[in-house]
């Protein structure tokens, strides 16, 4: 789960990060009240969006006094910030951060994560901040430092004092750097992050190690745990498929195709995905059921599916385990007499009670194409999606 970069900073503040002085507005005039309030020469005014790249699309703005801060706002409140992670559809930004502006002197990059490759907490660091990481690991490598966390005994004060001297920090900040680090790591652990991101983190002109910008994310399988942090989600951030989704359990991400994917388990579901790509076609989304299935659960996916107006067909690829393959055919021949479907449905049924859920479908009237195979069923989709024909139940 994501959170805003206010919220991030709340949360920073609780752990004894340094973070500037702020206020969240989501009015023009707020925001004049705001920097107002906050007494400083320059102001820092944020579009606050779940996605990067904010100050690259112009939702970052510097201002020096209240009627360049009133012009900034105006400029960035209720119109939609288009950056790479937000896609060529863009977000609506409807509210803002002011902030204080500090004088820096100079900026680095820190950041917690999970390397799943190693199954430990790694940090992150680097004296290049401000800029991608990514960026700077691939033409400089040399300035990007890790600390690998033994997950028997978590960071040492060491490894924070020695990635602090790796990246450069100054002798005068050291401590509080290292403060801040082991500060970072207990975040990330208490509250089952999978990312804490600081960049940049500064040093002010008066010695101050201040988190200038913050990201962090949760894990979702966790949130159960942490009714706080659930209170920061954002739905407006949000699909609409996606919430409906997680109502019902079930695990969807929009893609960019045109073909509907149903299918029981995230490694089945990815392996669908490759096999419409390799016959040319495009997966519209990843819509995992999970292993236990109801009728009812695919009678909502089916809902979400029709409910993204660009799937032009939908590949149904359900693997019977303890899910039973005749509860998922009457779901599905359920969900099209409610819906009223009108796109090509191909469905391919394996394991427990396959043969029923063949006959099942085999007796009704309704136009389904039953596939034995996933390459059979990735092929059939693909070529209804494109009007090839030559298809039939």
């Amino acid at each position: 789960m994501n959170i805003h970069e206010y919220q991030a900073k709340e949360i920073m503040k609780k752990y004894n990060i340094s973070v500037p002085k702020n206020k969240v507005v989501f009015t023009v005039e707020d925001a004049v009240q705001a920097a107002s309030d906050l007494g400083s020469s320059i102001i820092a005014v944020k579009a606050q969006i779940h996605a990067g790249g904010r100050g690259k699309a112009g939702g970052v703005k510097i201002t020096r006094s209240l009627e360049e801060t009133k012009i900034a706002v105006e400029k960035i409140l209720d119109t939609t910030l288009i950056t790479q992670q937000t896609g060529p559809q863009g977000k609506i930004v409807n509210k803002l951060l002011i902030e204080e502006g500090l004088k820096i002197k100079k900026e680095y990059y820190l950041s917690c994560i999970v390397d799943s490759t190693i199954s430990s907490i790694v940090i992150i660091g680097s004296g290049e901040g401000g800029m991608d990481i990514e960026e700077v690991a691939e033409k400089a490598p040399y300035k990007v430092f890790k600390e690998i966390v033994d997950p028997a005994v978590g960071l040492q004060q060491y490894q924070a004092r020695r990635l602090a001297f790796n990246i450069g920090m100054t002798e005068a900040c050291l401590d509080d750097t290292v403060e801040l680090i082991l500060n970072v790591y207990r975040l990330f652990v208490e509250k089952d992050c999978s990312i804490v991101e600081i960049n940049p983190l500064i040093i002010t002109e008066e010695q101050k190690v201040v988190a200038l910008d913050a990201k962090i994310s949760f894990d979702a399988n966790s949130l159960y745990r942490h009714q706080d942090i659930l209170e920061y989600r954002d739905l407006s951030e949000e699909d609409p498929r996606e919430i409906q989704a997680s109502k019902y359990d079930l695990s969807y991400i929009s893609l960019a195709g045109n073909i509907g994917c149903m299918v029981n388990g995230a490694g089945l579901a990815m392996a669908t995905m490759d096999m419409i790509d390799y016959f040319g076609g495009k997966p519209a989304n990843f819509l995992d059921v999970g292993g236990g299935a109801t009728s009812k659960k695919v009678k909502e996916a089916f809902k979400i599916l029709i409910a993204d107006k660009k799937v032009a067909g939908i590949f149904v690829n359900i693997f019977g385990g303890i899910m039973k393959c005749d509860v998922i055919a009457i779901g599905i021949l359920e969900a099209i007499k409610l819906l009223d479907l009108n796109i090509p449905l191909v469905v391919r049924l394996e394991g427990t009670n396959v043969e029923l859920g063949k006959k099942i479908f085999e007796s009704s009237s309704l136009d389904v194409i039953v596939a034995n195979s996933m390459e059979e069923g990735a092929r059939k989709i693909v070529a209804l999606v494109n009007g090839k024909g030559g298809v039939t139940k």
